[in-house]
């Protein structure tokens, strides 16, 4: 009989980062001589999250009420919510996504759980260092795994693009800013650029997507509301530029839960060959070598002074385009795959 393995996220179906981050895990385990479950109520998850990642998972995979915290499995992965479960596998692993802070972390009861714990992995060192702080731990570092052989340049187009969630439930996204930053970069002179906003579109996002609609009117300006895999890929193929304003206005000492933890998209997106000109906040700051494949920015008038001087410098959009690509080579699959493999041995 094959080694097994219990996997749990309490949020698979918003189908996010940390999401895929997730079902990635489940992927390099089944591929490595795992049987794999996961804890969801209904089986159809894995159709959903194949086709939202453009993942095949092969028959080493199912779902299953309850896993009953790894209990007589070989290994567990658990995505924390803020709180530490008792862990029952012979080899537990807790993921922290999220940046928890003032969540009383250094507990007795949490400390007696981390015994049963033999690895914290966290998605960014700006996610590391709030969490080794709040817990009283010391937990390592696995970025988050980019399907780089998904996303490539194709034949690009006058567009600046921005990918993410139309929810302002953890992070404010910032599409308003953007929206509003686009118009003047518009009006100064650009009127042959185009600005697409795609995202997820959850419960509670028709208000907020009502509001862009309004904003829009009279400007090349695209929203598009849950994508599927394979539009997202085209997108980032014939777009330029990425724009995220994603935590702006979040002073991330107090509140770091609401900047990017990370920033996947902007992976995916230097991988197709966009200049990402994004927040200097989170985890961006670890994917950008600013001015080389990029450009991190503070105040929201920095974002169209920016995309001006890339735009109109002769060669520098083509130029770091190039960087980009390169540069995002460091948060492959087969790397993510190689350090999982390692903390699991």
């Amino acid at each position: 009989m094959g080694k097994t393995a219990a996997i749990y996220s309490p949020y698979l179906n918003t189908l996010g980062g940390g999401e895929r981050y997730t079902i990635t895990f489940a992927k390099v385990l089944s591929e490595n001589g795992y049987e794999v479950d996961i804890e969801w109520s209904d089986p159809s998850i894995l159709d959903l999250l194949s086709e939202r990642f453009g993942y095949k998972l092969n028959q080493h995979i199912k779902v299953i009420n309850s896993i009953n915290r790894g209990d007589n499995y070989d290994l567990c992965f658990w995505l924390s919510d803020g709180s530490i479960p008792t862990l029952k596998a012979s080899n537990n692993v807790i993921h922290f996504q999220v940046p928890f802070k003032d969540v009383n972390g250094k507990s007795l009861i949490n400390r007696m759980k981390f015994f049963r714990v033999k690895n914290l992995v966290c998605n960014s060192k700006f996610t590391k260092n709030i969490i080794d702080h709040e817990y009283g731990v010391e937990s390592s570092v696995i970025y988050p795994p980019i399907d780089l052989s998904s996303f490539k340049p194709m034949r690009k187009e006058n567009i600046i693009l921005y990918i993410g969630r139309f929810s302002n439930l953890l992070q404010s996204k910032g599409q308003d800013v953007l929206v509003e930053q686009f118009k003047k970069f518009h009006d100064s002179g650009y009127q042959n650029w185009k600005l697409i906003l795609a995202g997820g579109s959850e419960i509670g996002s028709d208000k907020m997507i009502s509001k862009l609609n309004i904003m829009i009117e009279n400007y090349p300006i695209e929203i598009i509301k849950s994508p599927s895999f394979n539009e997202i890929k085209k997108l980032y193929g014939k777009s330029k530029i990425f724009w995220s304003a994603s935590g702006y206005g979040v002073d991330e000492d107090e509140n770091p839960k609401a900047v990017e933890h990370f920033g996947m998209t902007v992976v995916e997106a230097m991988s197709s060959g966009l200049v990402p000109i994004i927040t200097k906040l989170g985890g961006h700051n670890e994917i950008i070598t600013e001015g080389i494949d990029g450009f991190l920015w503070t105040e929201k008038e920095d974002l169209v002074e920016i995309t001006r001087h890339l735009v109109s410098e002769k060669g520098l959009m083509q130029k770091m385009s190039k960087e980009a690509v390169l540069n995002s080579n460091k948060f492959g699959f087969d790397i993510f795959k190689k350090e999982v493999l390692q903390i699991i041995k």
